[in-house]
């Protein structure tokens, strides 16, 4: 029969962890508020920047003053608190890894360690270059897009009519836009985040390759179902124009073909280390079910020429 002191004895460590996350947490919910609260105090001026594709789309359009509305009086105050969230999730992104890496350190050993870190740094640099490649490539050229679109019509309507189309451009009725703040900024940010959470790809499969749960075999042979999962994240995440879909795919399945050299260099290493230790046989490969296979061919196409 199991002794209450023991169990006692046993839960007290599932405390001690408990305690430890929920400090974790506390600390880390504290720096976002601290950043919210940065961020909010130049909501203004970070809502300027977001908003510099469009401003200059609009003066390259011919609009001398581009002017941005707002419909309800709490709308322009709800969207700096939007500003403010991301912003502040992003400046305390820091501290929010180091309180992770200060939970989950002491359960790993030191190579544990010193494999996990340069992932922990790598990914909030992948993400700024996600968002900074949006901001400032992709996010124009949907702007000019969308915005650019408003003459097409009466462009093509000249043409196919042969009139002038100098004149025929510049005469009836003007369509303008009158853009407002909060749709715009959510097209903005959903680009930004988007594209930041695409480039965190590399991390994401070099991790699993580490631990085992994917190899560059495997991902060479599901480069097809890749390439239909990335059209269909293209097409959910962008707006419905062509280029920003085509500028997104291109980049994640770049992204996912440096995944699988990043995968095979982990396996290479990996095995490198065990030979060395003298626990890799090559033997063991003979076990594998796609060696296994490619023998089986081998077999099957000698077995034809005889």
């Amino acid at each position: 029969m199991t002794n209450t002191d023991d169990l006692d004895d046993s839960s007290a460590p599932l405390i001690e962890h408990l305690a430890e996350l929920r400090t974790r947490l506390i600390r880390a919910l504290i720096a976002f508020i601290i950043g919210m609260v940065i961020c909010f105090s130049f909501g203004g001026a970070i809502l300027d920047f977001l908003l510099i594709p469009i401003e200059k789309t609009m003066r390259d359009l011919g609009n001398p003053n581009p002017v941005m509305q707002y419909t309800a009086p709490q709308e322009y105050f709800f969207t700096l608190i939007r500003i403010s969230m991301v912003g502040g999730l992003a400046l305390a992104f820091p501290v929010i890894a180091h309180q992770l890496w200060r939970f989950v350190a002491p359960g790993l050993y030191r190579k544990e360690k010193s494999a996990f870190l340069p992932f922990l740094i790598a990914s909030p640099a992948l993400f700024l270059l996600g968002a900074s490649f949006a901001h400032f490539v992709v996010i124009p050229l949907a702007m000019a897009f969308f915005l650019g679109f408003s003459d097409f019509p009466s462009f093509v309507s000249a043409l196919l009519s042969g009139e002038d189309v100098a004149q025929t451009v510049d005469s009836g009725i003007d369509i303008v836009f009158n853009g407002k703040v909060n749709e715009t900024l959510d097209i903005t940010l959903k680009m930004i985040v988007a594209f930041g959470l695409c480039f965190q790809l590399p991390v994401l499969l070099t991790l699993m390759g580490k631990a085992g749960l994917a190899t560059a075999a495997g991902l060479r042979s599901t480069r097809k179902y890749a390439v239909v999962g990335i059209l269909v994240v293209a097409a959910l995440v962008t707006p419905p124009d062509v280029t920003t879909q085509v500028i997104l795919f291109v980049v994640v399945y770049g992204l996912y073909e440096i995944s699988i050299f990043l995968v095979a260099r982990v396996e290479t290493k990996r095995e490198d280390t065990l030979r060395a230790e003298g626990y890799y046989d090559d033997e063991d490969e003979e076990d594998d079910p796609l060696m296994a296979e490619f023998d089986a061919d081998d077999e099957a196409d000698s077995e034809d020429k005889a």
